[in-house]
């Protein structure tokens, strides 16, 4: 069996003594793995960077075998991710949730074009941090636990909207919420935005909190607990 297909290398594990067992988002055949002959060396350093951009050939006798790749460089990431450690930390969060929660094989070519739009972001420095929030909540939706944000939960009003109940991951208006503020989760008001914007650290955390608290209550993975990576992330942040 053989497939071409474009993916953003997530991540890398030497295997032997000259080649790399690589895992990559590809657009249209999800979350794969794959071993790359002589992906161990030295020449192949530069090229198997997690967050690369990468063409890349699929071979294997049987469809559910790992099977082998070879890839080629479409666009280098390593620079842009190396430049800023919270933009490292966030590619490295970002790896780990795919990793954990987007299930093997399966296409999820809008989390895929999400995540290349993010890379390019990360090196234009272009509202990046907005879009990683995004892309939490759209993988939360894709995987079938979205939120409902889009009007109050007791008022069924489209505007105003400050919080989120934990409980029905619904949105709340600044008056509902009133008296019970220590008891929900803020709604950033960029999450509400029309188009991209700067954020800034403060929001950044309540955003992260937001999508985060979700993914442990409502995605069954065992154990609930964000992956490491994404924890060291918030921390930074």
């Amino acid at each position: 069996m053989e497939w071409q297909d474009q993916g953003v290398l997530l991540t890398v594990r030497r295997h032997g003594e000259g080649a790399a067992i690589i895992e990559v988002l590809t657009e249209a055949h999800g979350r794969h793995a794959g071993l790359v002959r002589g992906g161990g060396s030295r020449k192949s350093g530069a090229l198997l960077q997690p967050g690369n951009h990468l063409a890349i050939t699929w071979k294997a006798r049987l469809e559910d075998q790992l099977g082998s790749f070879t890839v080629e460089l479409k666009r280098s990431h390593s620079a842009d991710l190396l430049s800023s450690r919270l933009k490292l930390y966030g590619f490295n969060a970002l790896s780990a949730m795919l990793t954990r929660y987007l299930p093997e094989r399966e296409p999820n070519p809008a989390i895929f074009f999400a995540i290349l739009d993010l890379l390019k972001r990360f090196s234009s420095d272009e509202n990046w941090q907005h879009r990683y929030c995004l892309l939490e909540l759209e993988l939360l939706n894709s995987l079938g636990y979205g939120i409902d944000l889009s009007q109050c939960a007791v008022t069924g009003q489209h505007h105003d909207l400050t919080h989120v109940s934990p409980k029905s991951g619904r949105a709340v208006s600044r008056l509902s919420a009133m008296g019970w503020e220590d008891k929900l989760l803020s709604f950033p008001d960029f999450l509400q935005a029309e188009s991209l914007t700067n954020i800034s650290s403060e929001e950044f955390r309540q955003s992260l909190k937001l999508s985060g608290y979700f993914f442990e209550k409502h995605v069954p993975i065992n154990p609930p607990k964000l992956p490491e990576a994404r924890l060291r992330f918030a921390d930074v942040v």
